[in-house]
């Protein structure tokens, strides 16, 4: 691949800071860039108080030439390890999430670590990604601290990209990310479709447990393996012309009553990448991030990917 092609390929943007948390995103979004051939683009956001020391330099007539001493030092290490693809650094002012969002406007990727410098152990996801994954304009991955990150194992599932499909709700950008993942990383596809079947009328009547007064576990309403073959048929038709597109991608499909996110939160245990869409619509029109990709960002072994749509218009 030549320099002139690559440096015109949609970059991977990656936020540091200087945490730990930074550093698996770093080594995440490097991986990616040089499998995919896309340049790098490493941002960091300065911190409040440098950004008002460069303000204040600049009133007194100076010249704000403060170091960023993260990127400095990121830049020093990158150099030092070498990297088969361009690295592009920006020390960027502002808020955090305005600053990463305006930044990877027309990138690949949008790279973050579940949390940032000072976030609590006890929290499993921080304000940032947060904010991220419903503002990104690109597809975001978070990455996990390794101490979430569980090592992968030589089965046949091992490293593969997992996708939460819902067959009418997700946009068309979802399954495209997901098997242009798993083509570059020459890995299968498991499509997952879940879904809650009714519970059935008797059910409904049922007398609640005296020792616990709550309603017993309900069974599965009959027909549910109709329902099963319905969803298979539809998870069939969604999927066809992007298994046309990437005939390479060896695709697994599955259908299961049940919870969407915990099923995609447990096959994370052994997956390369979880990717979910963005596809919860508030009743004033924004977009926020769905129950499912909310419950998978707070809960997966391994990096997710929240992929938006593609603007209104």
């Amino acid at each position: 691949m030549s320099g002139a092609s690559a440096a015109h390929r949609p970059p991977v943007v990656v936020g540091v800071d200087g945490s730990e948390h930074a550093r698996g995103a770093l080594e995440w979004a490097l991986s990616t860039a040089e499998g995919t051939g896309s340049p790098l683009v490493v941002a960091h956001v300065r911190p409040e108080e440098l950004q008002l020391g460069a303000a204040r330099v600049e009133s007194l007539g100076g010249a704000p030439e403060l170091p960023d001493t993260v990127l400095n030092g990121v830049a020093a290490e990158m150099e030092r390890r070498g990297s088969r693809v361009a690295v592009r650094y920006e020390s960027l002012d502002g808020s955090v999430t305005d600053a990463l969002v305006a930044v990877a406007r027309g990138a690949r990727l949008l790279v973050t670590g579940s949390r940032g410098r000072g976030g609590l152990a006890s929290l499993l996801l921080g304000s940032t990604s947060r904010a991220l994954a419903a503002s990104a304009p690109c597809p975001l991955v978070v990455v996990p601290h390794e101490t979430r990150t569980t090592a992968l194992g030589d089965g046949p599932g091992a490293g593969r990209v997992l996708m939460g499909l819902h067959p009418e709700e997700s946009p068309d950008e979802v399954p495209a990310f997901a098997f242009e993942e798993a083509h570059h990383r020459g890995v299968p596809l498991e499509a997952v479709t879940a879904f809650r079947p009714p519970p059935p009328q008797a059910a409904l009547l049922a007398v609640p447990s005296p020792a616990l007064q709550v309603p017993p576990p309900l069974p599965l309403a009959d027909g549910t393996e109709e329902l099963v073959r319905g969803a298979e048929r539809e998870q069939e038709e969604r999927l066809r012309p992007f298994a046309a597109r990437w005939p390479d991608v060896e695709l697994r499909a599955v259908v299961v009553p049940g919870d969407a996110a915990g099923r995609l939160v447990e096959g994370s245990r052994d997956a390369g990448l979880v990717v979910v869409g963005r596809h919860h619509r508030h009743r004033l029109g924004s977009l926020l991030v769905g129950s499912v990709a909310h419950a998978v960002l707070h809960g997966a072994h391994c990096p997710v990917a929240v992929v938006p749509p593609a603007p209104a218009g």
